[in-house]
């Protein structure tokens, strides 16, 4: 699955949309999906939480693991995907689409952030 170019990445495999009126979409690459395996619980950021860039905001567990997810901005927790709360398995499915996690009043946007490409070389991904 091709990495959509119009989002950049971090280092932790989480995306991030460009921010309409400040509020930005978070969610977990395709890769680092595909790392997880089938994701069963996503514990995600509550509403009015503070997230800074590069710190733990929730985790997801698969059937192989549980891993941390990290926030790629500073900012304030808007709305939360209770869709993936439901049926975590779109996290799998749907990970650029219905799979996102929680968006972010962006206070602060690290300069680290990759552009697909970037992220593709990093994460090791043909795409």
């Amino acid at each position: 699955m091709s990495n959509p170019t119009n989002l950049r990445y971090s280092k932790e495999h989480e995306w991030l949309s460009a921010a309409a009126d400040g509020v930005s979409t978070v969610g977990i690459t395709a890769y680092a999906a595909g790392q997880l395996g089938d994701v069963v619980y996503a514990q995600l950021p509550e509403v009015g939480d503070s997230v800074e860039a590069g710190e733990t905001c929730g985790e997801l567990e698969s059937t192989k693991s549980v891993s941390d997810l990290y926030s790629p901005v500073n900012g304030e927790v808007t709305e939360v995907n209770s869709d993936v709360v439901e049926d975590p398995s779109l996290v799998n499915s749907a990970p650029f689409e219905g799979g996102w996690l929680f968006k972010v009043r962006v206070s602060e946007e690290p300069g680290d952030l990759l552009s697909a490409e970037e992220y593709a070389a990093f994460a090791g991904s043909d795409d």
